[in-house]
């Protein structure tokens, strides 16, 4: 074409241009998507958090603990497995008190997938005579 003549795009330059665009949507929602995966896990462990601490201080506040286990199922799914354990016994020996090791999992299911957190604390109480 001479001078002053309109030049358009090319199929090839259009078809490239679009193969272009569409990567770059694929990318943008793919990332959009597993930041939204990321918030639905981060609200999970926010709720198992929750119900971890609120059960621990029920525990910590209990005067007669003692050695034990157990495990219950909460309402909507959660299983929290408590153990009290006594730890340092070579230190509290000849002391009127004990230590006792308090680990408290809560585990739940998201979809296919298993997930558990856990808290672990100590705390000291008189010796039953």
């Amino acid at each position: 074409m001479g001078e002053g003549g309109i030049r358009g795009f090319t199929l090839l330059e259009i078809l490239v241009a679009l193969a272009i665009l569409g990567i770059a949507i694929t990318v943008v929602l793919q990332l959009f998507s597993a930041n939204l995966r990321a918030l639905s896990v981060s609200e999970d462990y926010i709720a198992a958090v929750t119900k971890a601490e609120a059960t621990m201080r029920e525990i910590l506040d209990d005067e007669n603990l003692s050695e034990q286990s157990w495990s219950k199922t909460t309402d909507d799914d959660y299983r929290l497995d408590v153990s009290i354990t006594e730890t340092l016994k070579d230190r509290t020996e000849n002391l009127q008190v004990q230590m006792l090791e308090i680990a408290l999992t809560v585990h739940w299911e998201k979809g296919a997938k298993k997930r558990a957190l856990t808290l672990k604390t100590t705390k000291v109480v008189n010796k039953k005579i």
